[in-house]
């Protein structure tokens, strides 16, 4: 017979000794994972069992034999280092925060609730994919520094992501393990009654039942929902199963749970947000639930809730091309979500209507972006040519809306840096810097003194990291080796791959097509001259998964797997499988340039090439995602420019040619001019400059305190306003849109009239006067802009300016407008008239999609 089924459970855990007892507290909070003194306490145990561990305390420390945990009871030393880290952890949860600082008696009345579909905290705990985790990871991290009131809400995956493994053919192969959450720093969330806390969701013909698990990550709260309990069918079990697996069936289902689900979790452990921010589109539906709750909270209809819940939602879009959003079909969105919008009141066809670009379009599928923009009045891409990009992707939604005015705001993608960060550089800083870079990452001011950090020992940090790399990469390999049994022979050439005094380069992301990953082994003669260069060789590190379903991306790893085996490079060329957080760290602490070559412009921000920066390595980057407004030519190299060839072989060609002229004429004899002392001065001074420039821009403490000052606490305001008393302020609200709606046809600019002549002085003020016909609407429910710019060829204007007109009276039946303009500019200037609605209590042009032009 097969394995007998438990019918009673319990959990057993080793006891420690009482002096060892602090471990448990360490161990429960993520706070580790970016402190390298509390992690040491970890590793300095056992560094081998520590990494099999994969970094994960809860199994390490369960994992340790009786004889250790004696010994280390009595170690005086150890235990005053675990007593240390202990009070560390508490003084960090306790110690005044920026939030506290910058928004005084607010923490009361804000709770941010962060939604995302994965989460990179640590590779210990694998529900993350790439790059969209990792960032949701340090978004909560520097959540926790800044002292942000945030929840957060993901899936708890069963198998997690796939791991990775190539075949002899270099084929990417997955596998799934089985993991286990009693033995990772998680908690099992418990009613009053101590059994787990339960939250149902509805389906088409049943319920589905969810556990709740919490991740604590420094001062903030991660809820995890896991839909493996006993309660549900077998195929409802899976649906928290693995990240990203499935079909388009059971991805609406993991959805449905992330943002259904989570707004019901929060409620049962008593969280009611004033913000809830959807990190990509698989939340969205979080909207509608959001809404239903509302209504029974206050007793209200879906039009009044929906008012409230728009203007207290914000949105997130990483996608930079229409094919990347998840959509649905309207039969199979109608079998899983006509329960939940039914119980809104709000007719099914409406729904699907949120969720398309042009509403009426029967034949347009239901896009999960869309329901999110259209349900949260804050809406943002992650960096400014990916905000740009979006606006074009939906300006049909307001037609009468120049595409720079479409409300999409740009938050670039930071990295958090203490996560990141090497110790080796850590301690450089901290003897040059002091300590501020550590507490305010994103102040300019705590780089200056980078500039003072003598060539000679930060060259020293560079190649320590070096050789580390070097030496973590031979150790893996041999892992691999040890995996697939081996000869003995294969252990005899690792010794020869890589050299800790080359030029090291890493490339590592997901494996999408359009990333182009085998760019570099475009001209494969080239590039091998360049790899064994006599007297400037290069060598490249690689890693990086392909989606299961993504034979595209599969062929490009077994092309560079072909290429360095067939090849016989593997000294000077390595790819690494099973790309993790673990190897993403070791790769971007220890390598000298980070290569990034997407097709422009489909990287939305890519993070992987901020994390090289405080470790002192450099960027070769194609002008895409954040490098297009990070690069400079004193601070690293770009691929190609920013003109975009369509078609797509010729493009390849000429970058690929950019980046061989690159590395041939620039990067490598810059690296290898070493005139004085062994040291090349000139790569100091542009990782010095790097370090300066890019370190505060790009850390995460300024993207989420952009987040904060942009977002949260504008939504959170208007959330509060809209919401309070009886809803008075949602229902004044809703009384002034049907005005205006009903009102609008009536707006008309009768006559502009101004100061102007045919030529003006530089400096000249030019008075304009709008009359203006409001119909049933008064001044103060509109605003009169007068919109300036630079004329073009087609009359058109460009850069331009809105000046705003203020009321001046009456004449007649129209009101006049007055305002004035400044010439700072010199050649054919123009000016147009426009009237937009106005009301200071929500984000009108989120809302109302209403111009008048003249």
């Amino acid at each position: 017979m097969k394995n007998p089924k438990f019918s009673h459970a319990f959990e057993v855990v080793p006891d420690l000794p009482e002096p060892l007892q602090p471990l448990r507290k360490l161990a429960s909070n993520y706070y580790w994972t970016w402190d390298h003194e509390v992690r040491d306490i970890f590793r300095s145990i056992d560094r081998e069992a520590w990494d099999v561990s994969d970094h994960n305390p809860v199994q390490f420390i369960n994992g340790l034999p009786k004889d250790r945990m004696a010994k280390l009871a009595v170690d005086k030393v150890f235990v005053a280092r675990l007593a240390q880290g202990c009070k560390k952890l508490e003084s960090y949860l306790a110690e005044e925060t920026w939030f506290d600082r910058a928004y005084p008696g607010e923490r009361a009345d804000t709770t941010i609730a962060y939604f995302c579909a994965e989460f990179g905290i640590s590779e210990g705990l694998p529900i993350y994919s790439g790059g969209l985790g990792v960032l949701a990871g340090d978004h909560l991290k520097a959540a926790s520094d800044l002292g942000l009131p945030l929840v957060a809400v993901g899936l708890l995956y069963n198998r997690g992501y796939f791991r990775q493994r190539l075949n002899h053919d270099g084929w990417q192969q997955e596998f799934y393990p089985q993991y286990d959450f009693y033995q990772m720093p998680l908690t099992l969330i418990r009613d009053a009654s101590d059994q787990p806390l339960r939250i149902e969701v509805e389906f088409p013909d049943r319920v589905v039942t969810c556990q709740l698990w919490r991740a604590d990550i420094g001062r903030v709260p991660l809820y995890l929902l896991d839909s493996n309990v006993l309660e549900n069918q077998p195929t409802d079990q899976g649906i928290t199963d693995t990240l990203y697996g499935g079909d388009e069936e059971m991805r609406i289902r993991q959805e449905i749970i992330l943002g259904i689900g989570g707004m019901r979790a929060l409620r049962a452990v008593g969280i009611t947000p004033t913000v809830c921010h959807m990190n990509e589109g698989h939340a969205a539906f979080l909207s509608i639930e959001r809404i239903r709750q509302f209504m029974t909270d206050h007793e209200c209809d879906f039009r009044t809730a929906r008012q409230v819940i728009v203007n207290g939602n914000v949105f997130t879009t990483h996608t930079p091309v229409p094919a990347g959003f998840d959509l649905f079909s309207p039969a199979l969105l109608e079998k899983y979500m006509r329960k939940n919008v039914d119980a809104t009141g709000l007719p099914f066809e409406e729904f699907v209507q949120l969720g398309r670009v042009e509403p009426d379009n029967n034949g347009e599928a239901f896009n999960m972006a869309v329901l999110a923009m259209s349900n949260a009045n804050y809406v943002n891409g992650v960096s400014k040519l990916h905000a740009t990009v979006t606006r074009t992707m939906f300006a049909s939604r307001w037609p009468g809306f120049p595409e720079n005015e479409i409300p999409i705001e740009a938050v670039t993608n930071g990295i958090h840096t203490m996560t990141w960060v090497s110790q080796r550089m850590a301690a450089l800083f901290d003897r040059f810097l002091g300590h501020e870079w550590r507490r305010s990452p994103e102040h300019v001011e705590a780089w200056r003194d980078v500039e003072s950090i003598p060539d000679e020992d930060l060259w020293s940090v560079l190649e320590d990291q070096r050789g580390s790399l070097v030496r973590f990469v031979r150790k893996r390999l041999q892992h691999d080796i040890e995996q697939r049994s081996l000869n003995r022979a294969d252990f005899a050439t690792l010794s020869g791959v890589l050299d800790p005094r080359v030029l090291t380069i890493g490339f590592a992301r997901r494996f999408a097509t359009y990333k182009r990953a085998s760019l570099m082994i475009a001209d494969r003669d080239r590039l091998k001259k360049l790899l064994f260069h006599p007297e400037r060789p290069i060598q490249i590190i690689i890693s990086g998964k392909s989606h299961p379903r993504d034979d595209g991306g599969k062929r490009l790893i077994q092309d560079l797997a072909k290429f360095i085996n067939d090849d016989n490079i593997r000294t000077r060329m390595v790819f690494l499988e099973d790309y993790d957080m673990q190897v993403a760290r070791a790769l971007v602490q220890g390598v000298d340039l980070w290569l990034n070559n997407p097709r422009r412009p489909h990287e939305a921000s890519g993070t992987s090439g901020m994390k090289v920066v405080p470790n002192g390595g450099l960027n070769c980057s194609i002008l895409d995602g954040w490098w297009d407004e990070g690069y400079d030519s004193s601070l690293g190299w770009a691929i190609g420019d920013r003109n975009d060839i369509q078609d797509e072989g010729h493009q390849d060609w000429l970058d690929s040619r950019s980046l061989y002229q690159l590395l041939e004429n620039e990067i490598a004899p810059m690296f290898y001019h070493r005139v004085e002392h062994g040291v090349p001065r000139g790569w100091m001074q542009m990782v010095k400059r790097s370090i300066m420039r890019l370190g505060p821009e790009f850390s995460n403490s300024r993207m989420v305190r952009q987040y904060t000052e942009m977002f949260y606490m504008p939504s959170t305001h208007a959330y509060r306003n809209l919401a309070e008393g009886k809803l008075q302020n949602a229902y004044k609200v809703l009384s002034w849109r049907d005005r205006i709606n009903a009102s609008w046809r009536q707006v008309k600019v009768a006559n502009v009239e101004d100061s102007a002549v045919r030529s003006n002085p530089l400096g000249k003020q030019i008075d304009i006067r709008a009359y203006v016909s409001l119909g049933n609407l008064t001044p103060d429910d509109v605003q009169v802009e007068a919109v300036v710019g630079k004329i073009g060829p087609n009359r058109e204007l460009s850069e331009c300016k809105l000046t705003r007109l203020t009321t001046a009276g009456k004449d007649g039946e129209l009101f006049v407008f007055d305002g004035s303009v400044v010439c700072d500019k010199p050649g054919h200037q123009g000016y147009t008239i426009r009237v937009v609605p106005f009301n200071p209590a929500i984000k009108v042009q989120s809302e109302l999609n209403l111009v008048t032009w003249e």
